[in-house]
């Protein structure tokens, strides 16, 4: 079944967060990290940049410590990768999201050209505002495991999250119509990454609504391994490799050792094909 014939993967109006025991297998994040480093040692087989600026963006209570394997990955393909600049990711307030506008701008006219957003988790909701106030200077917006599709209840992150977070400004972010409004479609194009085998965050709160340039796209991968597990980084390289202008819906290109993930549209069991099975 193609990817625009399927049904695309159904998301509860308020999923469960995962289990502890979904929560307790995130240690497999050490095996794909040593997984990934030994095979993008040679980036020969890879799509190349084109020297665009991209923007990596941290997940909640993670700082630049966790993007450095993907950022230095991005740059070895040919980016121009960039820490978000504001060290540990503490939750979302006006000033930091004025902030990261300022920044993005700053990219834009450093290289005069548009940048692309790549959030992992929480970055990945400050990622889609941003290029949501500044469509004009942003390239594209992918997401890794970010939860702007439901309420952060459904994360297990969401406790710790209450407890440095608090206020009006807060409570006012997790209304229903606050909550609507970040799920909304981009005006750019659109790449949500989720997993089904996430152990922090709900997977349905990962997937974007049908949209044109919109896209999601199932991988195997823990939450906390998400910015370096394999298959995930063969669908960024694969969508920063698109020339600006021609987006277009994700379709595999054959790897001789490993094909990356396919945009997954249908949610059974049956029905789906993930990287992995494409894999074997």
């Amino acid at each position: 079944m193609s990817g625009n014939e399927a049904a695309e993967p159904q998301r509860a109006e308020r999923p469960l967060a995962p289990t502890i025991w979904a929560a307790r297998r995130e240690w497999r994040m050490a095996l794909e990290l040593v997984d990934s480093a030994l095979r993008t040692r040679d980036v020969h087989d890879w799509p190349t940049g084109d020297g665009h600026p991209v923007l990596v963006l941290p997940g909640f209570l993670a700082g630049p410590e966790s993007t450095v394997f993907l950022r230095g990955h991005l740059r070895r393909l040919g980016y121009r990768a960039h820490d978000w600049r504001h060290g540990r990711n503490l939750g979302i307030t006006p000033e930091l999201s004025a902030r990261l506008e300022d920044l993005l701008l700053e990219l834009y006219d450093r290289y005069g050209r548009t940048v692309s957003l790549v959030g992992w988790s929480a970055g990945g909701i400050y990622a889609r505002e941003m290029a949501r106030a500044l469509p004009h200077y942003t390239r594209q917006v992918i997401t890794l495991g970010s939860p702007f599709a439901g309420h952060p209840a459904s994360t297990r992150a969401w406790h710790t999250y209450r407890l440095l977070n608090r206020g009006p400004h807060h409570d006012a972010l997790f209304t229903p119509e606050a909550c609507a409004q970040r799920a909304a479609p981009l005006e750019v194009p659109t790449t949500s990454i989720y997993s089904r085998t996430d152990g922090i965050v709900a997977w349905e709160c990962c997937v974007a609504a049908p949209a044109p340039q919109t896209e999601n796209i199932e991988v195997e991968a823990t939450h906390l391994g998400y910015g370096h597990q394999l298959d995930t980084l063969r669908v960024i390289a694969d969508r920063l490799a698109q020339p600006e202008g021609q987006w277009a819906p994700y379709a595999a290109a054959a790897d001789p050792a490993h094909e990356p993930a396919e945009t997954v549209r249908e949610p059974s069991a049956a029905g789906r094909r993930t990287a992995r099975d494409r894999a074997g």
